[in-house]
C-alpha cells in the first residue's frame, strides 16, 4: 500500500463529498422527499456528462488495477478533480436562485454520507487490494447523488426523534401561553399575504406572533413557536401549507386553532394531490379542526370550491366581493398606485385605500378585516392599518429597478389566477413600456399546459416585450403567443433568469415597467 494510493483515495473521497452540494440542494428544494428528488435524478443520469464521468472512473480504475504504481499519477489527478469540484460547487451555489441552506438536518446528512464513504473504503482497505479501493472511491464519486438518498433513509429514525422533541416543545409553549387565540390561515394561494395583512390589522389591539415569510410546514410553524413567540402574546397567526392530503391536519394537531381562514382553492400542486377534490378536502382540514373547538371559520365566498363546501359547516363567515357575503367589498377602483373600496358589514361600512396592488388583494383585505372586526378591532383602527399596509416581499411588490425603470416583483406568486391578476396589474401602467420575465407555472398536473397557455395569452395582450425562462418550460406560452400572431422579435426565450437580466437591463430606461412573475427554484429550470 503506497502513500500515493492512499492520497488517490483520499482525494477521490474529498471530491465526492464536496461534489454533493448540488445533490443536497436539490434534495432540500424537493422537501427531502425521495420521489420528487427522483425527477431531477433521472435527468442527471441521462446526460453525456455522467457517461464521461463513468468512463473516466473506469479508465483510472483499470489503469490502477493493471499498474499498482500508477498511484503517483492518479493522486495529483484526483487532487485536481477535488479542487475543480470544490470551486464549481461554490460558484454554482452562489449563482443558484435558492442555494443550499446548511440546516441541522443537512449537516447530519453530510455526516452520514461521510460515514458511508469511510465504511466502503474501510472494507476495501481490509482486503489489502488498493485497486478495488480506488475503483470504489471513483464509483462513489460518480453516484454521489444516490448516496444522498441513502443518507436520508439511514437518518430517518433520528429525524423523527428530533421532530417529535421539537413538536412536543412547541405544543407545551402554546398550551402554557394563557388566553392565547390561535388562527390558522390556508389556501391554494393568497395565504402568505393574507396572514401578514391579518397580523398587521390585529396588532392595532393585540400582541401578535405570526409565522414569518413562507414558514408554512409543520417544522416551520414549530420553529416559529419555539423561536419567535414572545411573552404576552395574545394571538398566534399560523400559515398552513400543503402538498399532500393530511398536511393541514398535521399542522392543526400542533397548533390546535381556535379560528380559521381559507383564502382560496384552485389547481395548485396537482402533481402531488392528484385531484381538485383532494385539495378541497385538505384545505378544509383546517375547518374540521376549528369546528371541533366550536370556533369561527372565515371563508372566501368568491371561490366556487369553497362556497360549495361551506354548507357542510356551522359558524362560518363568508367574505369576498359578492353582496350575499357577511363582509364584502364594493365600489372597487384599482390603479397603478393601489386600490380604493368600501368594506360592507351587516352593521356598517369602512371606506379604505391600500397601496397593495391587484384586485385579489381586495379579497385578502376583506377576509382579514372580517376576522379583526370579529375580535373587536375598531373600524378606525382597521382603516388605519389597511392604509399603512406594505406589500409582502416578492408578491406584487413595487420597487425601483435598473436605469430608473419600475419593477413589480411578483416572484413568489405561483398560482394561475394570481399570475393573470399580476399581468392585469401591469396593464394599469398607462404610457409605459410593459415587460414580463417569467418561467411560467409548475405543479399543476394535467392543467399545467392549459394554465401556462393562458398566461402566455394574457402576456401577449398586455406586454411590449416578453422574456420566457426555460427552453422546454416556455413552450405553452410560446404556443399561445404564436397563435396570437405576437411579434417573434419581441419574445426572448432564455435558459436562466441571469441570462434574461443580461439581455433586458441594457434596454431599460425610466419609461419601462418590468414584472417578475414566479421565479422558480433551480430544481424546476429546464
Amino acid at each position: 500500500m503506497t502513500v500515493f494510493n492512499l492520497l488517490s483515495v483520499a482525494f477521490a473521497l474529498i471530491a465526492a463529498i464536496l461534489g454533493s452540494a448540488k445533490a443536497f440542494q436539490m434534495f432540500q428544494q424537493n422537501s427531502y422527499i425521495a420521489s420528487r428528488y427522483a425527477d431531477w435524478l433521472k435527468e442527471r443520469f441521462t446526460t453525456g456528462r455522467t457517461v464521461l464521468k463513468i468512463a473516466f472512473a473506469a479508465l483510472l480504475s483499470a489503469l490502477e488495477f493493471l499498474w499498482k504504481g500508477f498511484g503517483y499519477v492518479s493522486a495529483p489527478i484526483l487532487l485536481i478533480v477535488a479542487i475543480v469540484v470544490f470551486f464549481s460547487q461554490r460558484k454554482g451555489q452562489k449563482s443558484a436562485i435558492k442555494p443550499l441552506v446548511l440546516t441541522a438536518r443537512v449537516k447530519r446528512m453530510y455526516v452520514t454520507e461521510s460515514i458511508i464513504f469511510a465504511a466502503v473504503m474501510g472494507l476495501c482497505f481490509a482486503g489489502e487490494f488498493i485497486p478495488f479501493c480506488f475503483a470504489a472511491a471513483m464509483l462513489l464519486f460518480v453516484f454521489r447523488e444516490l448516496i444522498v438518498v441513502l443518507a436520508n433513509v439511514i437518518n430517518k429514525p433520528i429525524e423523527r426523534a428530533v421532530a417529535k422533541h421539537y413538536i412536543n416543545d412547541a405544543k407545551k409553549i402554546l398550551k402554557q401561553t394563557k388566553g392565547l387565540i390561535t388562527i390558522g390561515v390556508t389556501g391554494s394561494y393568497g395565504k402568505t399575504t393574507t396572514k401578514f395583512i391579518l397580523s398587521r390589522i390585529l396588532s392595532e389591539k393585540y400582541t401578535v406572533t405570526v409565522t414569518p415569510e413562507s414558514f408554512n410546514t409543520p417544522m416551520g410553524v414549530v420553529r416559529t413557536v419555539r423561536e419567535k413567540m414572545v411573552p404576552g402574546t395574545e394571538i398566534f397567526v399560523a400559515e398552513m401549507g400543503a402538498k399532500n392530503v393530511g398536511d393541514i391536519k398535521e399542522i392543526c394537531d400542533i397548533v390546535d386553532p381556535d379560528m380559521g381562514l381559507i383564502t382560496s382553492i384552485g389547481p395548485q400542486h396537482l402533481n402531488t394531490f392528484g385531484s381538485i377534490e383532494n385539495i378541497v378536502g385538505t384545505k378544509f382540514e383546517l375547518a374540521d379542526a376549528v369546528a371541533k373547538k366550536n370556533g369561527e371559520i372565515f371563508l372566501n365566498g368568491d371561490n366556487e370550491y369553497i362556497r360549495k363546501k361551506s354548507g357542510e359547516y356551522s359558524r362560518i363567515h363568508l367574505y369576498g366581493t359578492e353582496s350575499d357575503c357577511e363582509a364584502f367589498a364594493e365600489n372597487i377602483t384599482c390603479s397603478s398606485s393601489g386600490s380604493t373600496f368600501d368594506i360592507v358589514f351587516k352593521d356598517g361600512r369602512i371606506s379604505v385605500f391600500t397601496r397593495l396592488l391587484g384586485s385579489h388583494n381586495v379579497q385578502n383585505i376583506v377576509g382579514a378585516a372580517a376576522i379583526a372586526r370579529h375580535l373587536g378591532v375598531s373600524d378606525s383602527d382597521i382603516k388605519f392599518a389597511i392604509g399603512s399596509l406594505k406589500a409582502t416581499p416578492h408578491r406584487l411588490e413595487m420597487k425601483s429597478f435598473a436605469k430608473g425603470a419600475t419593477l413589480i416583483d411578483d416572484a413568489y406568486n405561483s398560482n394561475p389566477k394570481g399570475c393573470l391578476e399580476a399581468v392585469n396589474v401591469l396593464s394599469h401602467f398607462d404610457g409605459m413600456k410593459k415587460i414580463i420575465v417569467t418561467p411560467g407555472l409548475v405543479e399543476l398536473g394535467e392543467k399545467e399546459y392549459e394554465c401556462n397557455f393562458a398566461l402566455g395569452e394574457a402576456a401577449g395582450r398586455v406586454c411590449d416585450e416578453i422574456y420566457l425562462v426555460g427552453k422546454m418550460r416556455s413552450k405553452p406560452m410560446t404556443d399561445a403567443l404564436e397563435k396570437q400572431g405576437y411579434d417573434k422579435d419581441r419574445i426572448f426565450v432564455v435558459s436562466s433568469f441571469k441570462e434574461a437580466m443580461g439581455k433586458l437591463i441594457p434596454t431599460l430606461d425610466d419609461s419601462c415597467v418590468v414584472l417578475f412573475e414566479n421565479d422558480l427554484p433551480d430544481n424546476y429550470l429546464k
